[in-house]
């Protein structure tokens, strides 16, 4: 599906953008299953989301379908690469806002973010500041989002600057 462009049917389903979007908060949701249960491999959380959550009916909720693919590779990509990310995210965080101290689901939206940017260059860096940004108001009333906005934009002036100006 890399080079698909957003506005792109694939098949009978959902546009490309619907499904990568399901696939985003579906992975920061598989994320924050990891980080509460430390001791369980992303490929155990991939796994149970593709086949018990992505794309069913849970408790009246229903998760639409998503981007198999760009979820397996998010959750997959920031459990392997934390460490790096995280430097990443660090060094574009203020003095007064460590890593540490951050929300936990704030982390992980940055990490995802910062994921995509550094490793999924078939994105634009707009959709994906555009794409966890949103993500960040779907967790976050006050000025989360903002901040996600503001460090996703620095790192993606360092990871893609030529997309970014």
């Amino acid at each position: 599906m890399n080079g698909s462009k957003a506005s792109e049917q694939d098949g009978d389903g959902p546009p490309v953008s619907r499904r990568r979007r399901v696939a985003r908060l579906g992975a920061v949701q598989a994320l924050y299953q990891l980080a509460l249960n430390p001791g369980r491999g992303a490929d155990v959380a991939v796994g149970e989301f593709l086949h018990h959550r992505l794309g069913r009916e849970i408790d009246g909720e229903i998760y639409g379908e998503a981007d198999e693919t760009l979820f397996a590779d998010i959750v997959r990509g920031v459990a392997r690469h934390r460490e790096r990310l995280d430097e990443s995210i660090a060094a574009s965080l203020s003095e007064e806002w460590p890593l540490r101290r951050l929300e936990t689901i704030l982390r992980l939206i940055l990490e995802a973010g910062a994921y995509e940017l550094a490793h999924r260059a078939d994105i634009p860096p707009r959709v994906t500041l555009a794409e966890y940004v949103a993500i960040a108001h779907a967790f976050f009333g006050g000025g989360e989002p903002a901040l996600a906005n503001g460090v996703l934009n620095r790192l993606a002036r360092t990871l893609r600057r030529e997309e970014m100006q």
